[in-house]
């Protein structure tokens, strides 16, 4: 039996998760590499279809985020529902070198206020990069990295029409295989 219908509607629910993650992911976080690893299959075997989504390895910790030592990170999944997140920092902290390049690349000085009796106003010294991207991450193990459920949202939601909808095209590839079958008698 043909399965166009089926394959041509799973592969558009694909295209449809992958296009709104991006589009999620881009409106958070800018015009990312994350965001430019996103993409989908389709595919069948014996068994049925198989529909697969790919990201960068660490796609899902900013969907899902990552619990702080001292805060709790929570996101919403597939069905729509908060859940809290299954990663967390214990006792290690974010690479100081990863987020050295990040403070380079986005062109961000650390400054430390001389006189904290006036905080408020500009002044103080700038801090080394490598001293900056220590704090930058000790905050991190702390709060946490807040979730984005940029892929759980879009998921959730076309899985839902997916299955409203996956009948119907059924329905169709069935209609015309015996509409085939009984044209060839």
């Amino acid at each position: 039996m043909k399965t166009e219908n089926i394959e041509n509607y799973l592969n558009s629910f694909a295209r449809q998760v992958v296009k709104e993650s991006k589009a999620l992911l881009e409106k958070d976080k800018g015009n990312t590499a994350l965001g430019n690893s996103i993409r989908a299959t389709v595919s069948t075997d014996p068994n049925g279809f198989s529909v697969k989504f790919f990201m960068s390895d660490y796609g899902t910790f900013i969907d899902k985020g990552v619990s702080g030592n001292k805060k709790k990170t929570s996101y919403t999944n597939y069905k729509g529902k908060k859940e809290s997140s299954p990663y967390s920092y214990t006792t290690k902290q974010p690479p100081t070198s990863i987020i050295e390049k990040w403070i380079k690349k986005k062109g961000i000085r650390g400054r430390v206020n001389k006189n904290w009796k006036s905080a408020g106003k500009r002044g103080g010294q700038f801090i080394k990069d490598k001293a900056f991207a220590f704090l930058i991450a000790r905050s991190i193990k702390a709060k946490g990295i807040k979730s984005v459920s940029f892929f759980s949202k879009p998921l959730g939601i076309n899985y839902k029409e997916l299955q409203d909808n996956f009948l119907k095209q059924f329905s169709k590839d069935v209609t015309t295989y015996i509409t085939t079958f009984t044209k060839q008698k």
